[in-house]
């Protein structure tokens, strides 16, 4: 079950990345900088990495769910903190401005999954 719910929490963190690049994007960054409309708001859900991060999340939603009905929720949620590693990890491959004060609040997380786990 625990691989169960790393793919959870692997499918949550790539639904954030690719909830980026659609926000990110040249056409949403354009529409964004116009004033709110009804087109603006179709034009940034229907980006297909927008689109792709709710599938996304949903897909690890219905994994999660395997989850909940083996662990009770009080082992299984802190392993939602490792979304912090993956997501950090991913954030300092591609790029990101990973600081020494984000990896140790990540670490500091690690230790709170560690201690929930062996609970």
């Amino acid at each position: 079950m625990f691989v169960v719910a790393i793919v959870s929490v692997a499918l949550s963190v790539a639904a954030q990345f690719s909830l980026k690049a659609g926000m990110s994007g040249e056409v949403v960054r354009e529409i964004l900088a116009q004033p709110f409309s009804a087109r603006s708001a179709f034009v940034v859900l229907t980006d297909k990495y927008v689109l792709g991060g709710f599938l996304l999340y949903g897909l690890g939603a219905i994994v999660w769910l395997a989850v909940l009905a083996k662990w009770d929720v009080s082992k299984a949620y802190p392993l939602v903190g490792l979304g912090f590693v993956f997501t950090v990890a991913i954030g300092s491959m591609i790029g990101e401005n990973v600081t020494f004060s984000r990896v140790a609040g990540v670490a500091l997380i690690c230790a709170g999954v560690f201690l929930v786990g062996r609970g």
